[in-house]
């Protein structure tokens, strides 16, 4: 399943940059961009050393409760967010947050964007009763301000169904993602690279159900569409022959499953490398497809192969 995040780091720094600057305003701009310059890079710790420092000038120049202070303070924390720093994040969310309500009422889209954040921080820690009335209430704020129609309601849509499919509301789930699916396809059409993902959701939730009628045309649209906005050789391609194989393999239907399993192997060698420890789970899938149709010769290189390159992983 995947999360279709509503802020970025980039993106969540553009408000902040759209106003004329005198001063400390100035190096607080010019701190932002040195930010969003290191993440692209990559340089994610130079990054937040430098958010930390743009997050004093704000203090100081614009006073604690002014809302590019919790800007500043949002950018930290996605951060430390992006790192797996939970700790360190979860208190500057929780600020931003108040100071966004205080300052912008409680009815707003930076409140809304807070909320997600936060709680999918606590997604990912498995804080799930924390995590849904925070996405539930950025929808209800997104929908009040935005129109029940707007993509980024459909993002939020996407994002509380994932939370719902994992704690197995399957039911709840379904409209939440079916409804998201119609948004962007009547924004965009229905090749827009978020159509794939949410198509990938729902035939994940299908798959989980043992619905693998409902879920096999939904992985095999979404691999299509990859293929022609993305390249064939696009990761996110790759992605999606695994996931298909997987449910052919399921089914019992394996030559289908092991052309695909191929096929995403090949790619994923020529794009990591032939000890990336990603092939690792990969080559396990087709261990097991071998042992199936008894070939057990075949299973068995594969997963000595598997324990290669976990042992030079180590």
């Amino acid at each position: 399943m995947q999360t279709l995040r509503t802020i970025a780091l980039i993106t969540a720094l553009v408000a902040a940059l759209s106003f004329p600057a005198h001063g400390q305003e100035q190096r607080w701009q010019s701190l932002n961009v040195r930010i969003v310059t290191l993440h692209r890079e990559g340089r994610v710790s130079e990054a937040t050393e430098v958010a930390m420092e743009a997050l004093k000038v704000a203090e100081t120049t614009f006073g604690p409760n002014h809302p590019n202070v919790a800007a500043s303070l949002n950018t930290l924390a996605l951060l430390y967010h992006s790192q797996g720093k939970y700790v360190e994040a979860e208190p500057l969310y929780k600020r931003a947050l108040a100071i966004r309500e205080a300052a912008l009422g409680p009815v707003h889209r930076h409140v809304a964007s807070s909320l997600n954040n936060l709680a999918a921080l606590y997604e990912e820690q498995g804080k799930y009763t924390e995590a849904e009335p925070l996405y539930q209430r950025a929808l209800t704020i997104d929908e009040r301000v935005l129109g029940k129609y707007h993509p980024v309601v459909a993002t939020d849509l996407n994002n509380l169904a994932v939370l719902y499919e994992a704690q197995g509301k399957y039911g709840e789930a379904v409209p939440l993602y079916t409804r998201a699916l119609e948004i962007l396809e009547t924004s965009f059409g229905p090749h827009y690279p978020q159509v794939a993902t949410i198509l990938t959701n729902l035939a994940v939730l299908y798959e989980a159900q043992g619905k693998y009628a409902e879920a096999a045309p939904l992985y095999q649209r979404a691999l299509a569409l990859n293929e022609q906005v993305l390249g064939k050789d696009h990761p996110a391609v790759g992605t999606d022959l695994d996931n298909l194989a997987h449910l052919y393999d399921a089914q019992g239907k394996y030559a289908e499953a092991e052309k695909l399993y191929e096929r995403a192997l090949a790619m994923q060698e020529k794009a990591l490398g032939l000890d990336h420890p990603n092939l690792a789970t990969l080559l396990e899938k087709m261990a097991t497809l071998y042992r199936k149709t008894g070939r057990e010769d075949k299973a068995k290189k594969l997963e000595e192969r598997v324990k290669q390159i976990r042992s030079k992983n180590q």
